[in-house]
């Protein structure tokens, strides 16, 4: 499998208590289909396990290039000027925003991708894991293959800082920082063993219509 798309964000929203399942129905129902008509591909949406108000999600963009214009059509649409107050209504900050690339070649998220859940599906959720580390540029390549072969059949991505300039301003993304962050299938032991510099490990489980799961 070939990837088709090279930019992603690591989105982890920080919600206002007891809000999160109202955010993901809405998420769920408005934002999938809507988001990937402008150009976007919507890779997953989890609860973080530990943290019961943090909401966390994925998407992807062909190029830095599509990625301004897929998210100006969406954000200036109709749908999220129709359900973007009751999204934003849920949250507290929603600035934690990783702009990442794939870490080696093969090693972003595949394409094609897995059938999504459908609206009235409910399949039972899945558990992932992913983790971040704080690594230096040129290392992130070695990491990321060293974290495939650790992993196996349970990779699903290794990520890597996006070193190009925020092409639209208007959502935040963290800078100054040179990380690498991947996406397992399961639960993973110890993820501080896979790679050095660990900062942050987040065990996930899928909504109902993520893709990845």
């Amino acid at each position: 499998m070939t990837p088709d798309r090279t930019v992603f964000e690591l989105r982890q929203y920080t919600l206002r208590p007891g809000r999160r399942d109202e955010l993901i129905e809405l998420f769920d129902r408005e934002f999938v289909e809507t988001q990937e008509a402008a150009g976007m591909r919507i890779v997953g949406q989890f609860r973080d396990l530990d943290r019961p108000d943090r909401f966390v999600w994925v998407r992807g963009f062909r190029d830095m290039t599509v990625r301004a214009e897929a998210l100006a059509a969406f954000y200036g649409g109709p749908v999220w000027k129709e359900h973007g107050a009751a999204a934003n209504a849920t949250m507290i900050d929603s600035s934690d925003v990783l702009l990442l690339r794939a870490a080696a070649p093969g090693a972003g998220f595949p394409h094609p991708a897995p059938a999504r859940p459908g609206p009235g599906d409910r399949p039972a959720p899945t558990r992932l894991t992913a983790a971040v580390h704080r690594v230096a540029p040129d290392a992130a390549e070695a990491l990321a293959l060293q974290v495939r072969a650790a992993l196996g059949g349970r990779f699903a991505a290794c990520l890597a800082t996006e070193p190009a300039e925020n092409t639209f301003p208007a959502l935040p993304v963290r800078t100054g920082e040179h990380l690498l962050a991947w996406f397992a299938t399961g639960d993973v032991d110890a993820p501080d063993r896979l790679a050095p510099g660990l900062v942050q490990a987040l065990r996930l489980e899928s909504t109902a219509r993520s893709q990845l799961r």
